[in-house]
């Protein structure tokens, strides 16, 4: 196979790959606080598929990993008291879901039978003090801007909202969670608003995915063609030399 068909393979999977993330943005363009994704594609010089010594080495694609848009999506008002959103780019809720520190942008939480205030999925909600306890008997929480938390007119808790210097210290998780995959360690978002009652939407822009997921089609059937002229190409020079021959 000539070089120009490997390269046309290596690019051939990474369209694949975007193909997937494309259609998980997609599908997740009415997920609560979901952050669209895209692939990073970079070069990787590779030993050439004949020994010739008249070119230098041929440039693979090759899939850099995943990058995510933190960016802040449009707050929906739901009205339900449990219900928090996080009015400010790379902030988070912090949790702890029996495994460790976890971080989410959904603010869909809910009591568990003690009272903790935890995700729909279980993790414990975090706040300044470690887990955050609500009494039912008195009444529905007010939560402030700062994430202060109160019922009946005293203060019970607070949200801790937290950053990161760099977001690429966050691996993505299961349920909408984050983990912290370095050494780099969480701060306060101290510019960071608690908007109760409302959720924050994704930040996917469907029809741009759509686009996306229309371009990435055509990428790769340009290439398969590009593969196809590449190998009939080969047959027929060495067609034309058994016949010199």
């Amino acid at each position: 196979m000539e070089n120009a068909a490997y390269v046309g393979l290596s690019r051939q999977m990474t369209l694949r790959r975007e193909l997937d993330i494309v259609a998980n943005n997609i599908a997740n363009a009415d997920t609560t606080g979901f952050k669209v994704e895209q692939l990073l594609i970079g070069t990787e010089v590779g030993e050439r598929a004949r020994n010739a010594f008249v070119r230098p080495g041929v440039s693979f694609v090759l899939d850099n990993g995943v990058g995510r848009d933190y960016g802040q999506a449009a707050l929906e008002q739901t009205g339900r008291d449990l219900d928090f959103a996080i009015e400010g780019e790379g902030a988070f809720f912090k949790l702890n879901d029996g495994s460790g520190e976890a971080y989410t942008r959904d603010g869909a939480f809910t009591l568990d039978a003690e009272g903790r205030l935890t995700t729909e999925g279980g993790a414990a909600v975090q706040g300044d003090a470690g887990e955050i306890i609500l009494d039912r008997s008195l009444g529905e929480p007010a939560v402030a801007a700062d994430g202060a938390i109160s019922q009946n007119g005293a203060t019970v808790g607070r949200l801790s909202i937290v950053r990161f210097d760099t977001l690429a210290a966050l691996e993505k998780g299961g349920d909408g969670l984050y983990r912290n995959a370095s050494n780099a360690a969480a701060v306060e978002a101290t510019d960071a608003r608690v908007r109760q009652g409302m959720l924050e939407g994704s930040n996917v822009n469907p029809i741009l995915e759509i686009t996306n997921l229309i371009e990435i089609q055509r990428a790769y059937e340009s290439v398969t063609r590009m593969i196809e002229q590449t190998n009939d190409l080969s047959r027929r020079s060495v067609e034309r030399l058994g016949r010199v021959g």
